[in-house]
């Protein structure tokens, strides 16, 4: 924690630093000291001299932005008497406007900046260009914009008119909700912002519109809408924990605390695997980074990075309420507010969910239904904005899941919504992060400070289908972390660069996981697991010639882990005895190099291809559920990646297609091991391989019409792997929860009558869900429909999830023999939901 703090603290001095010094340097020069650089040499002649005097500097005292029927008006604030003269030319999609004898002297600093002012121009930038001139930057999303000059009362005017039709709404052609006509998405996948077309990474970009429009809300609607990405509850109506699969690397190892994907909420860490079922809640954007991405993100993105940003706050007044009902009694309320505190300075956005449910699986044992589901989530920020260049967020996320029976059934049953239990569980799970992140634009360089604490605690009771109850009590984890970023400027071009460190502190303890096998007894085991992670990491992408870009990246990573467990049997009279001596202050440490590198080549402006070799990385651990010394230890995983894909944009952005090929090599991957009687304990480190495609595509083929497809294939299978406990060679096995084939085609239509229709499909080829390849699902495909009215301020929707009520499982064990054990997916759901805007 020291350590966190004194890190946390150096990263802010450094950050305020840079702020008093530029708000020394935006101080006017009447109160400067004078510096050398203001000293004018000596004119040479008469005739320089007289030149000087007729040519006096014309201050530019503010800019201002107004939006027009036709597009935008870029307002030059000068005094009446002075008039701007502009030369001017369009390079690529940019205007470009010079305008000599001029200098920019604004109240907020010496540059003005505005991306996507409306919809066509992604970006508005006027700066000085030298000591005696100003250089204006309008730059269109696809084509350089129509700009006509004139001179007004207030200055020099620049009427901008984007020069694609269809991003040229007028004020009532478009509801509040519906999106631009062309598709441009803007990813932060590398740590900055890009078009995603530029971006030599295979990502899935779910827009706030798309989000809104498909109800996504969790982690598995994310997996639905990206190819190769499998993310389903373990236990029917439960969520105390979930499998997934992304390029076929899974988490099926919990015992590690591991994960081979990494989650992120507003660049907050989820830990843990067992704790991603979170309200999601108010989201601005949703990337799904397929592959390694360790260089820049760390251990545990060896599979992909699943980055998920929330809308921020801003100064425009906003009250945004959705309400719906549906059967098994399923209610859902959330709301957003937004306003200034303080205007242009400070601002406040707030929400709230609140999701509800009864059970839909009978008892028959009680007569209950049970399996009920109650989640209330709550989130807000505020943000100051000192200056244009300066920005300074706090983040506080909140949520608490109350949920019941996490029910599982036989392998085969006759019914898989009935069970007989004489005991009902519940899953409880409570989770509160703060943050506070501070950044800075400037025309020499960005940087960003990230320190950010979550907690989270959980607590499990699981009864099994055959009177087996495993209580899990008291899981709590604290993580702290500290981010510090310094890297190039927006207006960088051919050479990008990216410095950054990372510091992690995560406390991970099990206070109480008992197992009652009836016969057999009751077992519990403690552990107290810490990790301290520290990194170093950098990017360079260098532009070798107009088409080809070169880029490389590195990642220094060290870690220290230390872990105290127990294993003992719980006597009658509550006494315990142990089963194995106590490990105390075990340790290990791991340190890693993780480079990526590559190139990327644009063929021409509607298609780029791009090279990838990256590694990927977990560092070795210790199991707490260890029986014996020879299990405690684990070690370090490493991938290697090889990718090839291709991106393209085609009529004016209205249809975009993206192909990648890759193949993942795999060493000493981190698999939990099952026994004879089909319960886990050991870790072991096994080889596999992955290799697959993938394809996407988004389109508008008409006004109103969008269509999203993907599909992808991966054949991930184990190269060497010896089961230690039961002696059979399970090589060549498919690897467990990783579909071979995944697909999802979604068709939606909004007419300007205000009709909204969206259809979806999301198919599954078979996955098995144990290693030795005896429990599998077949194939299957879910199919979900939505039908509403949209007016300007509000909404009315039906929607129903499962339409033809597919059975399929979600999870599968070999335990108990022979019966073995199932979760399975949701019946169908179907309700009405109404949305409301202010």
């Amino acid at each position: 924690m020291r350590k966190l703090y004194l890190l946390g603290n150096l990263g802010l001095a450094i950050i305020l630093a840079i702020f008093i010094n530029q708000q020394a340097l935006a101080v006017t020069k009447e109160d400067q000291i004078p510096q050398l650089s203001d000293i004018k040499l000596t004119h040479t002649s008469v005739k320089e001299w007289l030149a000087q005097q007729e040519q006096s500097t014309i201050l530019v005292t503010g800019i201002k932005l107004n939006q027009t029927a036709s597009g935008l008006e870029v307002i030059l604030e000068t005094s009446v008497s002075d008039k701007l003269q502009a030369t001017t030319k369009i390079e690529g999609n940019t205007f470009i406007a010079n305008i000599p004898n001029a200098q920019m002297r604004l109240a907020s600093g010496n540059t003005f900046r505005q991306e996507k002012p409306v919809a066509g121009i992604t970006e508005v930038l006027a700066a000085n260009q030298d000591a005696n001139s100003i250089q204006i930057t309008v730059v269109g999303t696809t084509q350089a914009p129509k700009v006509e000059l004139f001179d007004s009362d207030e200055g020099l005017v620049l009427g901008v008119t984007p020069t694609t039709p269809e991003t040229q709404p007028s004020a009532n052609s478009q509801k509040p909700n519906e999106p631009d006509p062309d598709i441009e998405l803007v990813v932060t996948a590398q740590k900055r912002p890009e078009n995603a077309q530029n971006v030599p990474i295979s990502v899935t970009v779910i827009p706030r519109q798309e989000i809104e429009d498909a109800q996504i809300d969790s982690l598995i609607d994310i997996a639905n809408q990206t190819p190769n990405f499998n993310f389903l509850p373990t236990s029917s109506g439960g969520t105390e924990f979930s499998n997934y699969s992304l390029r076929g690397l899974n988490n099926q190892n919990f015992l590690t605390a591991q994960d081979s994907v990494a989650f992120y909420i507003d660049d907050i860490p989820i830990d843990y695997n067992g704790f991603l079922d979170l309200a999601l809640l108010d989201l601005e954007q949703i990337e799904v980074l397929r592959g390694p991405q360790s260089t820049l993100y760390g251990r545990n993105s060896s599979g992909g990075v699943v980055n998920i940003i929330s809308r921020q706050a801003t100064p425009e007044p906003e009250t945004r309420v959705s309400a719906s009902y549906g059967r098994y009694n399923s209610r859902e309320f959330q709301f957003s507010l937004n306003d200034a505190l303080v205007d242009d300075k400070l601002s406040l956005r707030i929400a709230g969910a609140y999701r509800g449910q009864d059970g839909f699986i009978k008892n028959l044992a009680t007569g209950n239904e049970i399996g009920e589901r109650s989640r209330l989530a709550a989130r807000a920020q505020l943000l100051w904005t000192p200056t244009p260049d300066w920005t300074v967020s706090f983040n506080s996320y909140n949520s608490f899941t109350d949920d019941g029976n996490p029910t599982y059934n036989k392998l085969n049953p006759p019914d898989p919504f009935e069970v007989n239990l004489q005991t009902e569980g519940y899953s409880k799970l409570s989770t509160n992060t703060q943050a506070l992140k501070i950044g800075y634009n400037g025309g020499g360089f960005r940087a960003t400070s990230i320190t950010a604490r979550r907690f989270t605690h959980q607590e499990n009771l699981v009864p099994g289908s055959t009177g087996a109850i495993q209580i899990i009590d008291g899981i709590d984890s604290t993580l702290w972390t500290q981010e510090l970023r310094f890297q190039s400027p927006e207006t960088a071009e051919r050479f990008q660069w990216l410095l950054g460190a990372y510091y992690e502190s995560r406390d991970f303890n099990v206070d109480d996981a008992q197992t009652d096998f009836p016969g057999f007894g009751r077992f519990r085991r403690t552990g107290d697991d810490n990790r301290q992670t520290y990194a170093v990491f950098g990017q360079v992408d260098y532009q070798l010639i107009e088409p080809l870009t070169v880029f490389a990246g590195l990642r220094y990573e060290s870690s220290d882990a230390s872990s105290d467990s127990t294993y003992e049997s719980v006597n009658a009279d509550g006494t315990l005895t142990p089963l194995r001596p106590a490990f105390n202050n075990e340790k290990v440490s791991n340190s890693e190099l993780i480079p990526r590198f590559g190139l990327k080549y644009q063929f021409n402006p509607s298609l780029m291809g791009y090279v990838t070799i990256a590694k990927g990385y977990r560092p070795g651990g210790l199991n707490y559920r260890a029986n014996s010394e020879a299990e405690l230890r684990f070690g370090e995983e490493k991938t290697w990646s090889y990718e090839v894909g291709l991106k393209s944009s085609w009529l004016d952005n209205r249809l975009i297609a993206n192909l990648s090929i890759f193949h993942n090599d795999v060493n000493d991957y981190q698999v939990l091991q099952y026994d004879e009687s089909g319960l886990f304990g050991r870790v072991n480190n096994v080889d596999l391989k992955a290799t697959g495609v993938e394809f996407e595509l988004k389109a508008k083929p008409a006004k109103g019409f969008d269509l999203t497809a993907s599909v992808g294939y991966v054949d991930s299978i184990y190269k060497n792997y010896l089961n230690s406990d039961t002696g059979v060679d399970l090589s060549n096995n498919q690897v467990p929860l990783s579909p071979q084939f995944t697909y999802n085609l979604a068709a939606q239509y909004r007419s300007p009558g205000g009709l909204f229709a969206r259809a979806e499909l999301r198919g599954y080829g078979i996955t098995y869900f144990d290693d030795a390849n005896q429990i599998k699902q077949e194939p299957y495909a879910l199919v979900n429909a939505r039908i509403g009215y949209e007016a300007e301020k509000y909404g009315i929707y039906l929607y129903a999830n499962n339409l033809f009520d597919t059975r399929y499982i979600t999870s599968g064990y070999l335990f108990p023999v022979p019966d073995g054990t199932a979760g399975f997916g949701d019946p169908v759901t179907y309700g009405v939901q109404i949305k409301a805007n202010f």
